[in-house]
């Protein structure tokens, strides 16, 4: 875990100022919406469209105005102003896991007319200032794999890696034809239980789940979950793949109202076939659901099998950490 010096308090820049939840919400949603969409997956997407909603919402801004150090949601920021208009930005997003404070550093976003200008530099570092004076010292972000240059600028500022995960989407299509293999993919066994949850805890850390939910109660077997599920009508599937009736890997799908919801669990001898069987079967099986599925899944020697199964890398996210 890295440990980080935070910089010394000094004048900020004229054009640096404190995010405005009542007047800036509608031009950050532009300004991150022009930087990033190129790789926005339907959450970010969906993402914009609530910033640019609750910019044009009073009630829900005399509310955020009150509780933005205290809730998960990005209203706490700075933004680089030049001539009135809005050419930089970054959010701060408070998070709690076991009463343990943290801060997400998100969005930061430069104009591409006002990139290699020092503003990022110059936003994340008052960002790290905010998290300190507000006696917060553990700092998590993410960054795309393929941006070097802003890679280098987390790490002079203290930030190590700590994950590397690939978000990936496919298709579904009822069509699809069988793979000839010996491996057989059946509904998951309550027999499989430890071991899958064994895999997930590897391939889904803890210490990641205060900013997705990895909350996997929902797949464990046994009378009082299926009581509990069909009493939420939340319709879980799962699958397994094995080979003589040994278990190789197994596929979730966790109905959270996005098609983001698919957990894929395998052991570190698993055959990467077992994968792609698993990935193609979810696409024919949840056709009628979702046109489109999504994984997020550790960058890893898997990556292939995932890719022969029908699915596309949107994007690799470096996991950074760094404490003070």
């Amino acid at each position: 875990m890295a440990s980080i010096t935070v910089p010394a308090r000094e004048e900020h820049h004229p054009n640096l100022r404190p995010l405005s939840i009542l007047r800036d919400l509608p031009a950050v949603a532009d300004l991150i919406e022009q930087c990033f969409a190129s790789t926005m997956d339907s959450d970010g997407k969906r993402y914009v469209q609530d910033m640019r909603r609750a910019g044009a919402d009073n009630s829900f801004l005399k509310w955020a105005n009150r509780v933005a150090e205290s809730t998960s949601l990005p209203l706490t920021g700075y933004i680089w102003e030049d001539a009135n208009r809005i050419v930089g930005n970054v959010s701060l997003v408070p998070f709690k896991q076991n009463k343990h404070r943290l801060y997400l550093i998100a969005n930061v976003a430069t104009h591409p007319d006002y990139r290699r200008r020092g503003i990022a530099r110059a936003l994340t570092v008052r960002a790290m200032q905010h998290a300190h004076e507000k006696n917060v010292h553990d700092l998590w972000l993410h960054v795309r794999a393929d941006n070097p240059e802003a890679i280098h600028l987390y790490e002079t500022l203290g930030f190590t890696e700590r994950a590397r995960r690939t978000a990936w989407q496919a298709t579904t299509d009822s069509s699809l034809q069988n793979v000839e293999t010996d491996i057989a993919i059946t509904n998951r066994h309550p027999r499989f239980w430890s071991t899958q949850l064994n895999w997930l805890s590897r391939l889904y850390p803890a210490e990641m789940a205060w900013h997705i939910n990895w909350n996997f109660s929902t797949l464990k077997p046994g009378l009082l979950n299926w009581l509990y599920l069909m009493f939420i009508d939340m319709n879980v599937r799962q699958w397994a793949a094995t080979r003589k009736d040994t278990l190789l890997a197994t596929l979730s799908w966790i109905p959270t109202g996005r098609g983001e919801s698919l957990f894929a669990a395998t052991g570190e001898r698993s055959d990467p076939e077992a994968l792609t069987a698993l990935l193609l079967q979810a696409r024919r099986d949840l056709r009628p659901f979702y046109p489109t599925i999504s994984l997020e899944f550790p960058t890893s020697d898997h990556d292939d099998a995932i890719r022969a199964a029908g699915f596309k890398p949107l994007r690799t996210l470096i996991w950074m950490q760094a404490t003070s």
